[in-house]
């Protein structure tokens, strides 16, 4: 089973055309940090458990 997440269903992201699919959750959430640092200049690290969740709901089993 594969994991993805497309940056557009976001809320306040919709522009973004960013998608990544990974083999194991934990390799995409490394793909979602690395994107959010470099498209969108955010820390991952500064995530706080609510926009994490949050987040946990986009991502879908491919």
């Amino acid at each position: 089973m594969a994991y993805s997440y497309a940056c557009a269903d976001c809320e306040g992201m919709e522009a973004c055309p960013a998608k990544v699919v990974a083999e194991t959750e934990d390799e995409l959430w490394q793909l979602i940090g690395l994107h959010a640092k470099i498209a969108h200049d955010e820390d991952a690290g500064e995530w706080d458990d609510e926009t994490r969740a949050y987040l946990k709901t986009l991502i879908k089993t491919v």
